[in-house]
């Protein structure tokens, strides 16, 4: 596991050292400890200071059972002590418009971009609170997959859109030993000023520190394509995302 070169602080530590939990025990997750990942999620930086995002706590087993099959049939959800599902949320303002008798117009795909964004950085609130505590955390991209399932599930109107999913508990003490997989080295995803962009080759070359096993380079990565850029998951993510980004396009011109 990396280590900063001067590790400044117990937060910079835990940053490090946080690594995805897949498998938890049997231990629920207190009362306090959710209150506390939950405040600190709200307490993340917002755009206009709207949070343009709901929390959904998944208690229901069969919610959880059904979340575990429409997110690629991953039964580890199903058994997860905590499960949050943050939605990018921009009916709530657009309620209080019309209730204040404003006009607002229609939201748009800039809007949920924007709450997109806004839901993402509280679930990594969430995920740093949760690691403070002792907690483990995984996220689940793939509750962006069968978009009409979701809402379902879920009970999410339109313009309410599952975006992130967290699950937490207490990690086993074979997860709490698991190496944590290698992050590009900085100075190959970090620029100053402008991006600099390199040659197809070169990108090949830098996907180096993320081979595992023991084929060679150039067979690690087309294995990889197939198992996620080309799998059935990603393009389904991609059906869903487009499906969900039509439900917000709205012509701007016609709005005003």
């Amino acid at each position: 596991m990396s280590e900063p070169v001067a590790c400044p602080n117990e937060t910079v530590r835990q940053l490090f050292a946080r690594r995805s939990v897949r498998a938890f025990t049997e231990e629920p997750v207190g009362a306090d400890d959710e209150r506390a990942v939950l405040e600190a999620a709200c307490q993340a930086p917002t755009a206009g200071n709207q949070q343009l995002y709901s929390i959904i706590v998944v208690r229901d087993q069969a919610k959880k059972d059904a979340l575990a099959i429409t997110c690629d049939n991953q039964p580890f959800i199903a058994r997860a002590p905590l499960v949050l599902v943050f939605c990018a949320d921009v009916a709530r303002w657009h309620a209080a418009f019309v209730a204040a008798g404003a006009c607002p117009r229609e939201p748009g795909v800039g809007d949920f971009l924007l709450a997109l964004e806004d839901a993402a950085i509280a679930a990594q609130n969430a995920v740093v609170a949760a690691e403070s505590l002792g907690l483990g955390s995984c996220y689940i991209g793939d509750i962006l997959e069968r978009r009409e399932e979701q809402a379902q599930i879920l009970g999410c109107p339109r313009h309410v859109v599952p975006v992130v999913m967290l699950v937490i508990g207490h990690p086993t003490e074979g997860q709490l030993k698991r190496v944590k997989p290698a992050r590009f080295p900085l100075g190959t995803v970090v620029f100053e000023d402008r991006y600099e962009p390199c040659d197809a080759a070169r990108q090949l070359e830098l996907l180096e520190p993320k081979r595992t096993g023991e084929a060679e380079l150039a067979a690690w990565a087309r294995a990889f394509c197939e198992r996620k850029w080309n799998s059935g998951f990603s393009r389904e993510m991609t059906r869903s995302a487009a499906a969900i980004l039509a439900d917000f396009a709205t012509d701007v011109s016609e709005s005003e």
